[in-house]
């Protein structure tokens, strides 16, 4: 082995080494302060990720109600639907007879009259 070979191995192997315990190397406090930053950019990171996973989890919530809502408003509009067809059917029965239609008219005239007192009055 060439023991000048040797030599600069082991220097560099115990570099920093001295009495009374090992100094730190200026490459080695680098590396160190670079972990550190590591370390505190992955906090950062994670506590980022938790916030959108609970901001995700507030979204799906909100997204599911109005769903939920959506929902029975289509299920009260397809009643109401029904009700309304129901109620224009009658009105086609009232106006195929005569004398339905004379009470009809009777009817809206006092309607009419009513609305233009109201108006007046107002």
């Amino acid at each position: 082995m060439n023991p000048r070979r040797d030599r600069n191995a082991r220097a560099a192997l115990f570099d920093g080494i001295e009495e009374g315990g090992i100094r730190a190397s200026s490459s080695y406090s680098s590396h160190e302060i670079d972990e550190q930053e590591n370390d505190r950019a992955v906090e950062v990171l994670q506590d980022r990720v938790i916030m959108l996973k609970r901001l995700s989890g507030d979204i799906h919530e909100e997204v599911d109600s109005h769903n939920r809502m959506l929902d029975r408003m289509g299920n009260e509009m397809d009643a109401s639907r029904g009700v309304l067809s129901g109620t224009i059917d009658k009105f086609k029965m009232v106006f195929e007879t005569k004398s339905s239609r004379r009470m009809f008219t009777l009817v809206a005239s006092f309607v009419v009259v009513f609305l233009i007192v109201y108006y007046l009055t107002r």
